[in-house]
C-alpha cells in the first residue's frame, strides 16, 4: 500500500515561498545546498529568544530583508543585483502559484509574494538613492569617461537598456548588452513612488545618458540612450525630474551656445549629427571619413548605400527627439520649461546668423539642423492644407514677448527707431494675446494638436525696456503662437545656416580646383618642390572639404522630407504675412501696415532662399502648393515701400528664374504658374520692369557689380515671358501707358548697361590677347620667374571669366532691345531717347565691322560667349526694327549726328558682312536703305551747318571765348616745350657732378 505525501501547511509553503525568493534561511545547515543563500543568524537568535516559529512570513520579510542587505556574506551578490533577482524569483514564483487550484491558498500566497515584489522594489530605491546605506557592498562598478572625468553609472540602466532594445549603430551592427530586467519591474519602479524619492535616482540617470552620447557621430550608438531618454520621459516622474536636473538649463558666467549644447542634458543628443564640426567637437565615428574618403573613385552604389544609412539614421533621431520634447510639451507642468530651453538655446546662439560663427561659443550646425527637423515636426498639427490655425500666430509677439529678442532683428521695412516710436505711441491692437485661448486646446495637444496657452506657469520677466502689454497684464501667448516664431528662428540659425555653409563650401572646393589647375599646370613647366608640397596640401584639402560636402548631402539635400516639411512651414509664413497686408490683392495699399513693416527680414528671405536650393533638387518641389509663394513674389518684389531691401527683392527673382520652364519646349511643372495664373498675368511683366530700374541703386558698395548680376535674372524671365502671347500684349500695354514713366528708364538702363558690358568685354579682350601672345613666345615665357608667371596665368583665368560673364549679360541685354524694338518702336523714337540709341548702335557696329575688328579674333570665341555674327545680325535687326516704325523719318538723322562712331562705310561693311553669313535679304535691303538715308542725312546737315556760316562775336559766351583762349595758349605752350626737348639732351658731367642740357643732333 504506497503513502501518501504529507499536506503541507499554508505557512510551510509561505515560508518555502519566500526563502526561495530571498535565498535566505534561519537553519545553518541548509546553506550547503547553494552558497549563494545567506544564514541570517541575527534573525534566528532573535526569533528563538521571541519564542517565534522558524519560519518566513509576510510580517517578518522586511526585518529579513534588511538583515540580508546590511550583513557581510562572502557568496552574497550586491545589494542592487541581489535586489533585482529577488524580484525575478518573485515574478517566477508568482506564475507558479497561478496554477494552484486552491483558489483561497492562491489568493493569500499572490498577495504575500506581491507585497515582497512592491517591498523589493522600494528598497531598490532606497539602495539607489543612498549607495552606502547597506554597507561596503557597491554596485557602481560601471564607468564612463567623461571630459577625462570618471562618474559612476547608474545599475539601473543597463536593465533600462534592455527594456527599449538594443542600439544600431550606422552600419546595421546591434549595439544591445546587459541583462534582461525582470517583466514589470521598472514600471512599477517610476509609477510607484514620489518624486522626492525618485529624483537623485532620475538626475543621475540623465547625466549618464547624456555621458553616453557626448561626442557620438551618426554613426554611433546614439539610439539606446536616446530611446532610454524617451522611456524615462513617458513617467510623469520622469519629465518632472528632467526640467528640474541643474543641466536642464546650465547656470554660468561663461553660458553661450556651445556651452548649452555640450552640458545641457539634451545637447548632446541633439548634437549627433553627419555634418562636420569643429575640430575640438569631433564625433564618432568620423561620418565623412567611413562614407565618403576618397569618393571619386568610389562605386555609386557605394555612395547612394552611405546617403540612405545616413538618411534613415538622421529620419529616426528626429522622430525620437521629437516624442521627448512632445513627452514635455504635453505635461502642464513642464511645457514652460520646454520653451524656456528652447529660447535659450535660440538666443545664445544668435550669431549663428552671422556669415562667419565662432564655434567655440556657437552651437554646432549638426544642433541646429536637428532642433529645426523636430521643430518642423511640433509644428506638424497647424501647418494643414487650408492653414486654419494662422489666426492664433499673433504679430504682437514680435513686439512684446518676453522669450525671444525679436525686435532687434533687422526688419522688412521699419527701422528700429520706427519701431520703438510705434509702439511707444501706445499701437491701441491689444497686446495681450490671452484672446487665443480656448478650453480645448490642451486636449488637442495631447492628440499633437500643440495649441494650448503656457497655462499658469509664470512668465519669466521682461527684459529692460521691453513693455509688458498695453493693458498691464502679462503677455501670454498661445503655443502655435511660440512655436511659430521660435521654428523661424531656428530654421534661420538652422537649416537655413546649413544651406548657406553648404553653398560657400562648394565655392571654396570650386576655387581650390581652380588654384590647384594652375600650380599643376605650372609644375609641368618648370618643376619644383615647394609646389610639389603646395599641391599636395591642397589634394588634401580639396578631399576632406568633399566629404564634408557629401555629409550635408547626405543629411540635408536628399532628405526630400525635411525639404519639403520646411516648404510647408514657410508657405504658412508668407500667407501669414500676406494677411496683415489684407491679403492676396493687388496693387497694393499706399501705406505699408506698421505689423508687416516691423516683420524680420529674415522671416521672408528664409522662405526665398528655402524654394531657390529646393528649385535645385531634383524632385524636392514635387506636391508642393506653389501658388501662394507665387502671389507673394509679384506683390512685393517691386515694392520698396513693403520690403526696404532690394537684395531680397532680388531674391524672389531668382527664385522666379529657377522656376522658369526651360526654353527646350519640354513641358514643366511650373509653366502654369507664368502662363496660367491670373496674378501673374496682371502683374508680373509690370513689376520685372520696375524692379529693373529700381534695382540701379542698392545702397552697398558693392550696387555697381550687384546690378549686373540681378538684372541678368530679370532679362532671362523677360526674354521667356515675350514669348508667352498674354505676357507680350501686357508688355505692350505697359510701355504705351508708361511711355515716358518706367519704360522709358527701363530702356535707359538697358541701353546704358548694354553699352558698358560690351565696351567692357571688346577691352578685355585685347587685354586677354596680349598676355596669350606672352604665354605663346615659349622661350621668352620660361625665362620669366616662377611667380610672374603664375601671376600672369592667375590674371589670364580671371579676365576670361570676366569676359565670359560680361558678354553673357551682354548678348542678353542686345537680345532683348532686338525682339522688344520689333513691336514697340516708339518709345526709342522719343526726342530724349533717339540719339543715344543711335550713338550705341554705331558704336556697336564700329566694333562689329569697323578696321579694328580682326583684334578681337579669338582662338575659341565661343567660349568666352562671343558670337559677332550673332551679334552683328541682332545689331542690324534693330536699325532695321526703328526704322520701320519711324514714320517722321527722324532715325536716319540721329544715326548721322553721331560724331563719335558714325560712318557710312560701315553700313556696306555689316551688309557684306550679312550677305557671307546668310541673313535674310529683306533685311540686309532695308539696312542698306537705312545707311543711305543717314549718309543724306549727314549731307543735307552739312549743307546747313556750311549755309549758316560762323557764329556772329555778339553771340558767343565771354566766359568761353575766354576758356578757349586759355585752353588754345596751354596748348601752344606745351607744343613749343615739346619741340625744345626734341632739340636737348641730358648730359651728366662726371667732373662737376651736374647735369646739363646739350643740343640733340640726332
Amino acid at each position: 500500500m504506497a503513502t501518501t505525501k504529507p499536506q503541507r501547511s499554508p505557512e510551510e509553503i509561505e515560508d518555502i515561498i519566500l526563502r526561495k525568493i530571498f535565498l535566505v534561511t534561519l537553519n545553518e545547515a541548509t546553506t550547503d545546498a547553494d552558497p549563494r543563500i545567506a544564514y541570517l543568524e541575527l534573525t534566528a537568535a532573535e526569533l528563538l529568544s521571541e519564542g517565534k516559529d522558524m519560519r518566513l512570513s509576510r510580517d517578518l520579510m522586511e526585518r529579513v530583508l534588511v538583515d540580508r542587505l546590511s550583513g557581510n556574506f562572502p557568496a552574497a551578490e550586491p545589494p542592487f543585483l541581489y535586489l533585482i533577482n529577488c524580484y525575478r524569483r518573485a515574478h517566477d514564483e508568482l506564475k507558479k502559484i497561478g496554477n494552484m487550484k486552491d483558489k483561497n491558498l492562491r489568493s493569500e500566497l499572490e498577495a504575500v509574494v506581491k507585497q515582497a515584489k512592491k517591498m523589493i522594489v522600494s528598497y531598490c530605491r532606497i539602495h539607489l538613492a543612498n549607495p552606502d546605506f547597506f554597507g561596503s557592498n557597491n554596485d557602481n562598478n560601471y564607468e564612463i569617461n567623461n571630459s577625462n572625468n570618471k562618474s559612476s553609472i547608474s545599475p539601473l540602466l543597463p536593465f533600462i537598456f534592455a527594456e527599449v532594445g538594443g542600439g544600431i549603430d550606422g552600419f546595421g551592427n546591434s549595439t544591445s548588452s546587459g541583462s534582461q530586467c525582470p517583466p514589470g519591474f521598472l514600471k512599477e519602479f517610476f509609477e510607484e513612488a514620489d518624486f522626492d524619492t525618485l529624483d537623485p535616482i532620475l538626475k543621475g540617470l540623465y547625466e549618464n545618458l547624456r555621458g553616453s552620447v557626448l561626442n557620438v557621430s551618426a554613426l554611433g550608438n546614439f539610439q539606446q540612450p536616446l530611446r532610454a531618454l524617451l522611456y524615462l520621459v513617458s513617467f510623469p516622474v520622469g519629465v518632472k525630474s528632467l526640467v528640474n536636473h541643474q543641466w536642464w538649463i546650465p547656470k554660468s558666467v561663461y553660458l553661450n551656445g556651445r556651452v548649452i549644447e555640450m552640458t545641457s542634458i539634451l545637447g548632446p543628443f541633439f548634437h549627433v549629427s553627419a555634418l562636420p564640426d569643429h575640430a575640438i567637437f569631433k564625433s564618432q565615428p568620423d561620418v565623412g571619413q567611413q562614407c565618403f574618403s576618397e569618393a571619386s573613385t568610389r562605386r555609386p552604389a557605394d555612395l547612394l548605400s552611405s546617403f540612405t544609412t545616413i538618411k534613415t539614421v538622421m529620419r529616426g533621431l528626429y522622430k525620437d527627439l521629437g516624442d521627448v520634447l512632445l513627452a514635455l510639451l504635453k505635461n502642464t507642468d513642464t511645457r514652460e520649461n520646454v520653451l524656456e530651453y528652447l529660447a535659450e538655446v535660440i538666443n545664445r546662439n544668435s550669431s549663428r546668423a552671422h556669415i562667419q560663427v565662432e564655434p567655440l561659443s556657437c552651437a554646432s550646425s549638426g544642433m541646429f539642423v536637428n532642433l529645426s527637423a523636430v521643430m518642423l515636426r511640433l509644428c506638424d498639427p497647424f501647418l494643414d492644407a487650408n492653414l486654419t490655425k494662422r489666426d492664433k500666430i499673433d504679430p504682437k509677439y514680435v513686439f512684446y514677448s518676453s522669450r525671444l529678442d525679436l525686435r532687434s532683428l533687422t526688419a522688412l521695412h521699419a527701422s528700429s527707431e520706427e519701431v520703438s516710436e510705434w509702439i511707444n505711441k501706445g499701437n491701441p491692437a491689444k497686446a495681450d494675446g490671452s484672446k487665443h485661448f480656448s478650453d480645448g486646446e490642451n486636449q488637442l495637444l495631447q492628440s499633437q494638436e500643440a495649441t494650448s496657452s503656457s497655462g499658469g506657469a509664470s512668465e519669466p520677466s521682461l527684459p529692460a525696456g521691453r513693455p509688458a502689454s498695453i493693458g498691464g497684464g502679462k503677455s501670454k501667448y498661445p503655443f502655435i503662437c511660440e512655436c511659430f516664431f521660435m521654428t523661424a528662428r531656428v530654421l534661420n540659425l538652422g537649416l537655413l545656416k546649413a544651406f548657406s555653409d553648404f553653398k560657400h563650401l562648394v565655392q571654396d572646393i570650386s576655387r581650390a580646383e581652380d588654384t590647384l589647375a594652375t600650380l599643376k599646370a605650372t609644375q609641368g613647366q618648370t618643376p619644383s618642390s615647394q609646389l610639389n608640397l603646395e599641391i599636395t596640401r591642397i589634394e588634401k584639402e580639396i578631399e576632406l572639404s568633399s566629404q564634408e560636402k557629401l555629409c550635408y548631402e547626405a543629411q540635408i539635400l536628399r532628405d526630400g522630407d525635411l525639404i519639403q516639411h520646411a516648404l510647408s512651414f514657410y508657405r504658412l509664413m508668407i500667407v501669414w504675412l500676406v494677411d496683415l497686408v489684407g491679403g492676396f490683392k493687388m496693387p497694393l495699399p499706399d501705406t505699408c501696415p506698421m505689423e508687416f513693416a516691423c516683420m524680420p527680414e529674415h522671416f521672408v528671405e528664409d522662405a526665398m532662399e528655402l524654394l531657390i536650393f529646393a528649385s535645385r533638387i531634383p524632385k524636392a518641389l514635387d506636391g508642393v502648393l506653389l501658388d501662394d509663394f507665387m502671389n507673394f513674389i509679384i506683390m512685393f518684389m517691386a515694392s520698396p515701400k513693403y520690403i526696404r531691401n532690394p537684395y531680397l527683392r532680388s531674391k524672389m527673382v531668382e527664385v522666379l528664374n529657377c522656376w522658369m520652364p526651360r526654353r527646350s519646349g519640354s513641358s514643366s511643372a511650373t509653366a502654369t504658374l507664368f502662363e496660367g495664373h491670373q496674378m501673374s498675368l496682371e502683374y508680373l511683366v509690370r513689376n520685372l520692369l520696375k524692379l529693373y530700374v529700381d534695382i540701379e541703386f542698392t545702397g552697398s558698395h558693392t550696387q555697381f557689380y550687384d546690378k549686373f548680376n540681378i538684372r541678368h535674372n530679370i532679362a532671362e524671365l523677360l526674354e521667356y515671358l515675350w514669348q508667352v502671347p498674354s505676357h507680350r500684349n501686357a508688355w505692350r500695354q505697359i510701355a504705351k501707358e508708361e511711355e515716358k514713366g518706367v519704360y522709358l528708364n527701363f530702356l535707359n538702363f538697358l541701353i546704358n548697361d548694354s553699352i558698358y558690358l560690351l565696351d567692357e568685354s571688346l577691352n578685355k579682350i585685347l587685354e586677354l590677347k596680349v598676355i596669350e601672345a606672352e604665354m605663346s613666345n615659349t622661350a621668352e615665357w620660361e625665362r620669366r620667374p616662377a611667380q610672374e608667371r603664375q601671376e600672369r596665368t592667375r590674371l589670364f583665368h580671371s579676365q576670361e571669366n570676366i569676359i565670359r560673364i560680361d558678354m553673357k549679360l551682354a548678348n542678353e541685354d542686345v537680345s532683348m532691345l532686338a525682339f522688344t524694338s520689333e513691336q514697340i518702336v516708339a518709345p526709342f523714337l522719343l526726342p530724349e531717347m533717339i540719339e543715344r540709341v543711335a550713338s550705341m548702335l554705331n558704336y556697336f557696329l564700329l566694333q562689329l565691322v569697323g578696321p579694328q575688328r580682326k583684334s578681337l579674333t579669338l582662338k575659341d570665341p565661343e567660349k568666352y560667349e562671343f558670337r559677332p555674327k550673332q551679334l552683328l545680325k541682332q545689331i542690324v535687326c534693330i536699325y532695321v526694327h526703328l526704322a520701320r516704325g519711324d514714320t517722321q523719318n527722324l532715325f536716319p538723322a540721329a544715326i548721322s549726328s553721331d560724331g563719335r562712331s558714325y560712318n557710312e562705310q560701315l553700313f556696306s561693311a555689316a551688309a557684306d558682312v550679312l550677305w557671307k553669313i546668310g541673313e535674310d535679304g529683306r533685311i540686309i535691303q532695308e539696312f542698306i536703305e537705312l545707311g543711305a538715308k543717314a549718309k543724306a542725312a549727314a549731307s543735307e546737315a552739312m549743307d546747313a551747318e556750311a549755309a549758316l556760316g560762323d557764329i556772329p562775336d555778339e553771340f558767343l559766351d565771354p566766359i568761353q571765348v575766354c576758356f578757349t583762349c586759355l585752353l588754345s595758349s596751354l596748348v601752344r605752350t606745351v607744343l613749343r616745350t615739346m619741340v625744345i626737348v626734341s632739340f636737348v639732351a641730358v648730359h651728366f658731367d662726371e667732373g662737376s657732378g651736374h647735369f646739363t642740357f646739350v643740343k640733340n643732333h640726332s
